[in-house]
């Protein structure tokens, strides 16, 4: 298409991208160039008449400035919006982003009626705004100014000092408490796992991780101006060092939002045009400590189940950062946990407290690693022992004896599969015997997003659309569904809500123990495996795709292509 040609509607591949560059990048821009309209607007007129929203003619019908009475500025503020007019018992709401399905509902939340958008142009919209609520600074101060300071529900569990600097005294100014306060509360209530705040050239950009995908989050633009006095107040909270900005920190901060208790671990590092933040959100009454709520099927949870409760050796929990290996951990011990068990765990850091289990908290400043932790354990006569992670030889050594001395032990391991866990231990240094000898299982795992039932649509899936490796004689036989993402207000417009987990458990036997001692390659472990049941992590992901739980784009998002036959 060249850029003198305009699209009337956009296909759903069309629509999908428009949506994820304006969550990526705030705007269409690039979505308008690359797609060849010739402007935003063009863009945003297909857009408007493929959703089947209105695009708002002010010329022939001006706002009526009414409707700003009792509308929240902060809606306004935050979302970029403007009420237009009242269109029988509804509000019509101008915006230049018809995929903010958040907007409409803090809109109709806070208006107690029914809400119904229509696209405005994004240069008419700035002007309304600046028009009728103010220039500059006026923005950020009418996102909060009509707040208590404790409206946002938070509470801080630990007592705030500092250190009396110019830095501290502006992160003090009731402004940027309550919008720390308000970005924290936010994050919890949209199920954010991460905050990440990020200074660019161009001004500071907010994004929150939900179910595992980055979202953009709208901010004025004017709120850039309060950057330094943000850091500043997240550092203070985590008690870390604000004079310090030449080094990574880590800290800590303990709050209460909407009664619920949160950590929050908080990490700083410096970069080009500042200190970044990210900070990972920890909320304790979402937690389910269990194998049931782990998500591992019936097959699974059987195996698995009978591999904790071995006397001795070692089983470990593989993946990526963030997909969940801690928690299957806490679910294993919370299943064997009893009063004649004693289960010590070393862990960096102690992201949960568990009733009736040791935990040790590494403090590298001291020399209190995981590798001299296991050695005093030990010395504590535990009967399972939990290290947070293997991270080189002396721990993987340790751990080994432990093993060989009648201890189970619990670890976790950087690999992209269970198979991979015997060459990596072997890279460490330790020896190929003493690897087939102690180790008993491997469980790798990943988390896919859940499709979001209230507007799943169901899809017929063509032959030639899919990987070669989709069972499709399953499909075909059991009459399955198959179901992809739509979008709706309840998921925010993702098409996906919540996750699960998908998995991979190797059982070592013994063609397995002989393949470790003799240094067989990965893919012999994982043949072999596979010849003894095992349901690789793509082959897991196609099963929630046939239950109709998740969707093919998403098994492809977080796998490989499975080309390893039995």
């Amino acid at each position: 298409m060249n850029g003198d040609s305009l699209l009337d509607k956009l296909d759903s591949s069309m629509l999908q991208l428009a949506r994820e560059t304006q969550n990526r990048d705030g705007s269409l821009e690039r979505f308008a160039s690359d797609a060849g309209f010739a402007s935003v607007d063009d863009a945003l007129r297909a857009i408007a008449n493929t959703l089947q929203i209105a695009v708002a003619d002010l010329a022939e019908r001006p706002p009526d400035l009414e409707c700003l009475n009792g509308f929240p500025a902060k809606i306004i503020y935050r979302h970029n919006v403007f009420p237009l007019y009242r269109d029988g018992e509804s509000m019509v709401l101008g915006t230049s982003n018809p995929f903010d399905l958040q907007a409409i509902d803090a809109a109709g939340a806070a208006l107690t009626m029914p809400v119904v958008p229509a696209v405005v142009f994004p240069d008419e919209l700035n002007k309304l705004i600046k028009t009728h609520l103010g220039l500059g600074a006026e923005t950020v101060e009418g996102l909060i100014a009509l707040q208590p300071e404790n409206s946002t529900g938070i509470e801080m569990l630990e007592e705030i000092s500092d250190d009396g600097s110019e830095d501290a005294e502006q992160a003090k100014q009731a402004s940027v408490v309550r919008l720390v306060n308000e970005i924290l509360s936010e994050a919890v209530e949209a199920r954010t796992s991460d905050v990440h705040i990020e200074i660019h050239q161009t001004g500071i950009k907010l994004r929150y991780r939900i179910d595992g995908v980055l979202q953009r989050q709208p901010t004025p633009p004017e709120i850039d101006r309060f950057r330094n006095a943000i850091i500043s107040r997240l550092k203070i909270l985590a008690k870390m060092n604000i004079a310090e900005k030449r080094v990574p920190q880590d800290g800590r901060i303990k709050l209460r939002v909407g009664g619920r208790d949160v950590d929050v671990r908080v990490s700083v590092i410096p970069m080009l045009f500042g200190e970044g933040i990210v900070l990972r959100i920890l909320d304790k009454s979402k937690m389910d400590f269990s194998l049931s709520g782990v998500g591992l099927t019936d097959d699974l949870y059987r195996d698995f189940n009978r591999l904790i409760h071995l006397p001795h050796g070692i089983v470990l929990v593989t993946g990526p950062t963030g997909s969940g290996k801690t928690t299957t951990l806490y679910s294993a011990l919370n299943e064997i946990k009893s009063e004649d068990t004693k289960i010590i765990t070393t862990e960096d850091p102690i992201e949960y407290h568990l009733d009736g289990i040791n935990q040790i908290q590494v403090n590298h400043k001291v020399g209190l690693t995981f590798a001299a932790c296991l050695r005093s354990i030990l010395r504590h006569d535990p009967d399972v022992v939990l290290v947070g992670e293997i991270r080189d030889l002396e721990t993987a050594e340790n751990a080994t004896q432990a093993s060989l001395t009648g201890h189970m032990v619990f670890s976790t391991l950087h690999t992209n599969d269970s198979a991979g866990a015997f060459m990596r231990l072997k890279d460490m240094g330790v020896e190929p015997f003493l690897v087939a000898s102690t180790l008993e299982g491997v469980l790798a795992q990943r988390l896919i997003r859940r499709v979001c039932p209230e507007c799943r649509q169901p899809h017929t899936l063509a032959r030639e659309d899919i990987p070669d490796d989709f069972p499709w004689d399953q499909y075909t036989a059991n009459g399955t569904t198959a179901y992809r993402a739509v979008g709706c207000r309840e998921c925010r417009g993702t098409g996906y809500r919540g996750r699960m987990g998908i998995f991979e458990l190797l059982l070592v036997n013994e063609e397995i123990r002989h393949l470790a001692a003799e240094r067989a390659a990965t893919s012999d472990i994982q043949k072999a495996a596979i010849r003894n049941g095992m349901r690789t992590l793509r082959q897991d992901g196609w099963r929630k795709v046939l239950e109709g739980t998740s969707t093919i784009e998403e098994v492809m998002r977080v796998t490989k292509f499975d080309n390893v036959v039995s």
